[in-house]
């Protein structure tokens, strides 16, 4: 029903096809205010979005995937997130997680895994952070490993098929990244993620009690240098970030327009009879747009700078791939004030009426105060103020 026609969306002349994704969008809309004040976890909206054809995006065609363009999935990911943030949230960590693959696995893992997804559409969750070292990789002499302990911030976990994680590898240091099913013996999903935004994204911690990782589930290890193609994953996670925030503001934006347009009562002394007219109106809702549509666009040209990277494959040199992080940069940063701003002003111009609880239009700033804490932005600043200053691009590390 909520099939979205991807290979028509890019090859269209006149831009992408919307119905379809309208549609999808539309019964999102629909449970959005009760299930934010739920929490928990969404599997009828997710199975809509597998419906969709949605979790295969970001597979390459070779594999039976759509192959999507990078400004493609990010388009679609913005498009959810207008009306619900966590659940873009989990299709944009699927997508990450299909590139991990893609980047770090070998070509029989590759085979494995993205095949697996188009055929058995997985859902995937996220324990890859190598800075939380309490998983530790005990090594078993054969290339396989046994994991203990434990992973916070895990996104997209309850409900998955497959995750990808890292682990604290004693014998070397450096962590290990790897693949395994979900459901493997020893493997616990903890339901412990409540916080005040984001509220769907089953962020919870995961525990590993003395799980088996074999040889060929172990996708890259650390003291094999990544090359500048491999660490295109980060941008493509601080994209997902970026555009989330881009949804959040537009969401915000349009929730706002259609408020006033029911709602709005003029100021007593406006001296005009529609709230629509009231000039200090007009003021705050050009604010609001042009903070949205700049992040949308420094976003799309980060993603199609991206897409120019991605198409280099093992072609792509460093100073090629520091570009595209400082285009990332830049546009996460415009996104992150973007969310933050557009949500709170929402309520300046919908006025007190708009904080009626059942309304949850709160939840946008909610949403967007979560995920904007991700990673410090001073760092993005950082990176932008040395290259507006000096000239100098930024390095690869786990965050840029």
């Amino acid at each position: 029903m909520y099939r979205i026609d991807l290979g028509e969306r890019m090859n269209a002349p006149h831009g992408p096809t919307r119905l379809e994704l309208t549609e999808l969008v539309a019964a999102l809309r629909e449970t959005a205010e009760a299930r934010d004040r739920e929490g928990g976890h969404a599997a009828r909206e997710k199975q809509l979005i597998a419906d969709a054809g949605l979790l295969t995006i970001a597979v390459p065609r070779e594999f039976g995937g759509e192959g999507a363009r990078w400004v493609d999935v990010y388009e679609t990911i913005r498009a959810l997130a207008r009306v619900d943030s966590a659940l873009a949230h989990l299709l944009g960590f699927t997508c990450l997680q299909v590139v991990s693959v893609t980047v770090w696995g070998n070509e029989a893992q590759r085979e494995r895994y993205l095949r697996g997804t188009v055929a058995h559409r997985w859902w995937w969750g996220n324990a890859v952070n190598p800075l939380d070292t309490r998983l530790i990789a005990h090594a078993t002499g054969d290339g396989g490993y046994r994991l203990s302990g434990q992973k916070g911030f895990c996104s997209g976990t309850r409900g998955s098929q497959m995750m990808t994680l890292s682990a604290h590898d004693p014998a070397t240091g450096k962590p290990i990244f790897a693949v395994v099913p979900t459901t493997r013996a020893g493997i616990t999903v903890h339901d412990d993620w409540d916080p005040v935004g984001q509220r769907q994204t089953d962020s919870g911690s995961v525990s590993f009690d003395d799980v088996e990782l074999r040889d060929d589930e172990v996708l890259h290890r650390s003291e094999v240098p990544p090359t500048p193609r491999a660490t295109l994953r980060t941008l493509v996670s601080q994209l997902v970030l970026t555009n989330l925030f881009v949804g959040i503001a537009e969401g915000a934006l349009q929730e706002a327009r259609d408020y006033v347009a029911k709602n709005g009562r003029p100021w007593i002394h406006s001296n005009v009879t529609r709230a629509a007219d009231d000039p200090y109106q007009l003021h705050r809702f050009a604010e609001m747009r042009l903070k949205a549509v700049s992040a949308e666009a420094l976003a799309t040209r980060a993603a199609q700078a991206l897409d120019a990277a991605w198409e280099r494959g093992d072609s792509l040199e460093a100073g090629e791939r520091a570009e595209v992080a400082l285009a990332v940069a830049e546009a996460k940063v415009l996104a992150h004030r973007a969310a933050l701003d557009v949500s709170q002003s929402l309520f300046d111009a919908c006025g007190a009426r708009a904080t009626h609880g059942p309304l949850a239009l709160d939840r946008f700033w909610r949403n967007a105060r979560v995920h904007t804490l991700h990673d410090p932005l001073d760092y993005k600043l950082r990176d932008i103020g040395r290259f507006a200053l000096s000239g100098v691009l930024p390095e690869a590390n786990l965050y840029s």
